[in-house]
C-alpha cells in the first residue's frame, strides 16, 4: 500500500499536468483582480462624471 502512495505521488511529480494548472489558476487569479480594480477604478469615473452633469443641470434650472 505504501507503494503504491510512493509510487503514485512519483508519478504526478514527474507529469507536468499539476503545476500547469496551477500557473493557469494563478494567472487566472490576478486577471480577476485586474479586472476588480478596472472595475472599481471606472465606477468612481462614472460617479464624478454624473455628480458633475447633475451639478450642472441642476445650476441651469
Amino acid at each position: 500500500m505504501l507503494s503504491t502512495i510512493r509510487a503514485r505521488l512519483v508519478n504526478f511529480l514527474k507529469k507536468e499536468d499539476g503545476p500547469t494548472a496551477v500557473e493557469y489558476a494563478v494567472m487566472l487569479a490576478l486577471i480577476i483582480v485586474i479586472c476588480l480594480a478596472a472595475v472599481q477604478l471606472l465606477g468612481q469615473n462614472s460617479s464624478k462624471l454624473f455628480q458633475t452633469v447633475a451639478q450642472s443641470i441642476g445650476s441651469t434650472s
